[in-house]
């Protein structure tokens, strides 16, 4: 008889302490070398999408005092979710030099939302500090659903105009894993086909009666395909 062996249990990750130089520095690594903050040194992916909200890729702690500063931000949403590494802890060392506020709202970029985290968005988007920033790792694919939702749920723009914000010019790319979000938005509008845009069922009656959020996710399976390898080419989180 063939024993097998026990997985490794994965050690906790202990945060790094900022009070002491060691700790700092080790945090800094974790950001530049360990989060890819090299690659985002130049290139925020910042846009202006109202006059209220912003989004970006993960913002450095100079970043964050920049956006204080020049912006005049008042809330951070972190949609990354809060974690014990080094571009967390120095993000919200950041935030509270500046005076803002940070929130963790974690959303994902290969999965559709569930209902819960969409309702939580709007009360969220109503209840939070303006101006605002919102951001995830890249700035293309949970801060892209995000900003659909805070276009259709705050600005109560047209679909059209909301479902730009998952668009290449944010880096977003639908042809892998992260194309179930424009699957999920699209699911609205295949509900609302052949109706006169005047008509379209309102988009939180929808999520509350219709949307299926399984079913939406096991037809984007099925149509996958080589996407997969695309992902892995790209090494998104």
């Amino acid at each position: 008889m063939v024993k097998l062996k026990p997985k490794a249990k994965r050690k906790a990750h202990v945060p790094a302490d900022l009070s002491t130089p060691a700790g700092r520095a080790r945090a800094r690594r974790e950001l530049v070398w360990g989060d890819h903050g090299f690659l985002r040194a130049r290139f925020s992916n910042l846009h202006r999408i109202s006059p209220e909200m912003w989004r970006s890729n993960q913002p450095s702690p100079r970043q964050v005092l920049a956006h204080a500063r020049e912006r005049g931000i008042r809330t951070i949403l972190n949609l990354r979710g809060a974690t014990t590494k080094g571009y967390y802890l120095l993000e919200k060392e950041a935030c509270d030099e500046a005076g803002i506020e940070l929130v963790d709202f974690q959303v994902f970029s290969r999965d559709p939302p569930t209902r819960e985290t969409i309702f939580a968005a709007r009360d969220l988007f109503e209840r939070i500090e303006y101006p605002a920033l919102m951001h995830c790792k890249s700035g293309a694919d949970r801060a892209g659903v995000m900003a659909v939702l805070y276009k259709l749920l705050r600005e109560r723009v047209p679909y059209e105009e909301a479902v730009e914000q998952l668009s290449g010019k944010y880096l977003h790319v639908r042809q892998g894993k992260t194309g179930v979000l424009d699957a999920f938005i699209e699911s609205y509008a295949a509900y609302n086909a052949g109706r006169p845009r005047g008509q379209w069922k309102p988009f939180l009656d929808w999520v509350a009666e219709d949307y299926d959020r399984m079913a939406v996710k096991e037809a984007f399976a099925r149509k996958l395909g080589r996407g997969l390898q695309l992902d892995a080419l790209l090494g998104r989180e």
